[in-house]
């Protein structure tokens, strides 16, 4: 196995104590945080705790001021070009509000990556993006519409799309819930959840919706205090005295969240 090759065994994303200093302000010091394979990990956190900016960290789009990132075993900072393309194309991501073209139809949105792979004929792409299409539960006729003609709860579905079109290992949500509908939202999250057991995804999520978190998580991690403060399963992390944890996840929404999570298992 060469220097730049992935390691099949062992975590699929590691954190490894990273620091993150944006001017004077310091975000993170000391983040640790290991996400193994097959498993939905949620980050959750104050805001302004740096969850989304961690999140940047994990998939390349920024680094970290000190510290590791190591997706598939492979350090982040470490691989020439070629290698980081080829661990790029084993992750998808969905961003907060899908992050759409808004210039393109949602047709060459979810073409978009593959055609940067630069070794598929149009003919494949045209019934690839229909096969993605018919994934996330909308019907082929959606992929001549524009962004703007799509309610937010199919905007979502075209995002989760794209971020799908390789065919990827790893799964990274931001707020993947943000701005629906509890219907939709609900909708949405069984999607999640029912392509991740099919597809056998590794996932790690940012959400501060409680019914995503009871629903879709196996374990969560706490960021706080400039550093990940617990992890565990949600009831794990529920049990803490932690003031934030306690506000977090006491009260009426937290209880109906874990009633409705309960019922979706027992369906």
């Amino acid at each position: 196995m060469g220097a730049n090759e992935p390691e099949e065994e062992g975590p699929v994303i590691e954190v490894i104590d990273v620091c993150t200093q944006i001017g004077t302000q310091l975000i993170h010091n000391g983040v640790s945080l290991t996400v193994n394979r097959g498993e939905v990990m949620a980050l959750v956190g104050g805001s302004g705790s740096g969850k989304t900016t961690l999140l940047r960290h994990v998939i390349g789009l920024t680094q970290p001021t000190r510290g590791k990132i190591k997706l598939f075993g492979q350090d982040l900072a470490e691989l020439d070009r070629d290698a980081a393309h080829r661990v790029r194309q084993r992750f998808g991501t969905l961003f907060q509000y899908g992050a759409l073209f808004s210039a393109l139809p949602v047709f060459d949105n979810i073409a978009l990556p593959l055609r940067e792979l630069r070794v598929l004929d149009e003919g494949l792409i045209h019934d690839l993006v229909m096969m993605k299409l018919h994934l996330v539960e909308l019907e082929c006729a959606h992929a001549r519409k524009m962004p703007a003609q799509l309610s937010g709860g199919m905007i979502k579905r075209v995002g989760l799309a794209r971020s799908l079109s390789l065919e990827p290992e790893l799964l990274v949500l931001d707020e993947p819930t943000a701005g629906l509908d509890p219907d939709r939202s609900e909708s949405f999250v069984k999607l999640i959840k029912t392509l991740g057991r099919e597809l056998h995804l590794t996932a790690m999520m940012v959400t501060h919706d409680l019914d995503t978190l009871f629903t879709l998580a196996d374990r969560v991690a706490v960021l706080a205090e400039q550093r990940i403060i617990a992890v565990g399963t949600v009831d794990e992390i529920a049990a803490l005295p932690h003031p934030f944890i306690r506000n977090f996840f006491q009260g009426e929404r937290a209880e109906r969240a874990r009633k409705m999570a309960a019922a979706h298992i027992h369906k």
